[in-house]
């Protein structure tokens, strides 16, 4: 860009900044606050102005620094000025002490000076430190020690009243409570508000230089939209317009769609539902006999290692479990009921099973559903979120999705399953390569495990199935063959979306979610 006619497009704001930039020397550079107090422009259309001209290489970023600044919000002003929680409360307690008269929580509430949320964390910092004792009644003693929190915050306060200042200028105590008491997502009554200010340096390009000598004197004048009231009058004949580039390329508008995974999860509801699947819903906390017991999972068996779950502590089970299910998954587990099985062998606790968990496996959906007498045949899915503790890697999660389904009837085998799940790689997961493993789970017999082929991971396995034992599904009072499947769905969509890292379908990042494949 050396020609002249090429400065006819610059904007009037990328004239200033550009003559601006071209009064320091070649080895120079100008910062953010330097050029907006040698232009006089709004720092926002400085910002402006230099990313224009960073797009068509007319001016170098030559450096990017980041500092944390800590800046006083509203309410550390307020406390500044005037007194914080728990200088109020010190100073409430003492005035009553003096008085002879004792001052309680709701006391304190009842005053009104600060809200309760700001009382109880206050009084639990004091409490903590020895500062306030809880005396007869509940009244509020001193102690006559010192808090040395409240003594810093103060200290902190006034300091940061005199202006914003770098984090990293206080001690490393310091920083802590400038974090701890600093206004976070969800909790905006905070004394303290903590921001990055990134500052960049900027020079001249070549190309930036050579136009100097042609930029516009009046460019300030010239117009750049024809006007309702500039035809009306005439004016426009007497006006210069700014040119523009056509070459130039169009900013990018990001056009609002759904998620790539929530499009993944609808289209394998859509496919589910058109094959004639009904589908099934759960809560996502649930007892340990329909999410274990019910799935013929003894209560003392190694088994239930593989389900490390996550325990509800209140409440912490359940008030009853449905008859005559209970008594009859009892008796199974006893000693195989009317199933022909000879059991576990163990005397099964009832309490144990009324224990609340969030739900592991998606099976616990399909024990529901068998429960409730569906007809004959029939065929269900459900799309269900699962928690286990886990260690969390490129495949692996804490909470995940699966797609859980059971076929119900009398011609139904193996085979049949086998059929299902080669369907469900090549059509949801969009997966090339499959294959079947021989697997164990306590309530299907045969088990199969179904393992895909990423293309950058390699072969993982997707999840289990198998035909419900006979100890599964006689006490939940079906007779007839069940075939049952639980499926990873992010690892199906792994492979559909061309994902390496499970953590990625979840990730903040918009540039990301917006260059997410999107499943065919």
């Amino acid at each position: 860009m050396n020609s002249p006619n090429q400065t006819d497009s610059l904007h009037p704001l990328e004239i200033q900044v550009l003559r601006t930039l071209g009064m320091a020397t070649t080895e120079e550079f100008l910062r953010d606050p330097e050029l907006v107090q040698s232009t006089g422009l709004a720092p926002s259309q400085v910002s402006m102005a230099v990313g224009w001209l960073l797009t068509k290489q007319l001016v170098n970023l030559v450096s990017e620094t980041t500092t944390t600044y800590v800046a006083l919000t509203e309410v550390g002003t307020k406390f500044q000025q005037a007194v914080s929680p728990p200088e109020w409360i010190i100073q409430t307690v003492q005035a009553g002490a003096q008085k002879g008269q004792s001052r309680t929580v709701k006391d304190l509430q009842a005053i009104g000076q600060f809200q309760p949320t700001e009382l109880s964390r206050a009084i639990g910092l004091l409490k903590k430190e020895g500062v306030l004792s809880l005396g007869a009644g509940g009244s509020l003693e001193n102690t006559g020690e010192k808090s040395t929190t409240v003594e810093a915050l103060r200290s902190l306060l006034n300091q940061i009243h005199e202006g914003s200042r770098p984090l990293d200028s206080f001690s490393d105590n310091h920083q802590a409570l400038l974090r701890q008491y600093a206004v976070k997502r969800g909790n905006t009554q905070e004394p303290f508000r903590i921001d990055d200010h990134t500052e960049r340096a900027y020079s001249l390009t070549p190309e930036g230089r050579n136009l100097l000598p042609n930029l516009r004197e009046d460019a300030a004048q010239e117009i750049s939209q024809l006007t309702p009231e500039l035809l009306k009058d005439g004016s426009w004949r007497k006006n210069s317009f700014r040119k523009y580039s056509i070459h130039l390329r169009p900013p990018r508008l990001a056009v609002g769609r759904r998620h790539a995974y929530r499009e993944f999860l609808d289209t394998v509801k859509t496919k589910l539902t058109s094959m004639g699947f009904q589908e099934m819903r759960g809560e996502l906390v649930e007892t340990e006999f329909w999410d274990m017991d019910a799935l013929f999972m003894p209560q003392f068996h190694p088994a239930r290692a593989i389900h490390d779950v996550y325990f509800v502590k209140h409440p912490s089970h359940a008030k009853h479990i449905p008859e005559p299910f209970l008594s009859q998954v009892a008796e199974v587990h006893k000693n195989g009921g009317t199933t022909g099985s000879k059991g576990w062998q163990y005397s099964y606790d009832p309490e144990r099973a009324k224990r609340l968990v969030l739900r592991s496996q998606g099976t616990a959906v399909s024990a529901r559903t068998l429960a409730t007498n569906p007809p004959i045949p029939s065929k269900f899915f459900s799309i269900a979120r699962c928690f286990r503790y886990d260690q969390v890697d490129a495949t692996h999660a804490t909470d995940f999705f699966q797609v859980e389904g059971i076929v119900l009837g009398s011609d139904i085998n193996f085979r049949t399953l086998l059929g299902l799940l080669k369907l469900f790689a090549t059509e949801m997961a969009q997966a090339k390569d499959i294959r079947f493993f021989p697997a164990y789970f306590p309530f299907t017999e045969p088990s199969v495990e179904l393992h895909v082929r990423h293309p950058k991971l390699g072969w993982m396995e997707l999840g289990g199935a198998g035909l419900f034992r006979s100890e599964v599904t006689v006490p939940l009072g079906v007779t007839v063959p069940v075939i049952a499947w639980g499926l990873g769905l992010d690892r199906m969509a792994m492979v559909a979306l061309g994902i390496q890292d499970i953590r990625d379908l979840f990730t903040s990042d918009l540039e990301a979610v917006r260059n997410m494949r999107r499943q065919m």
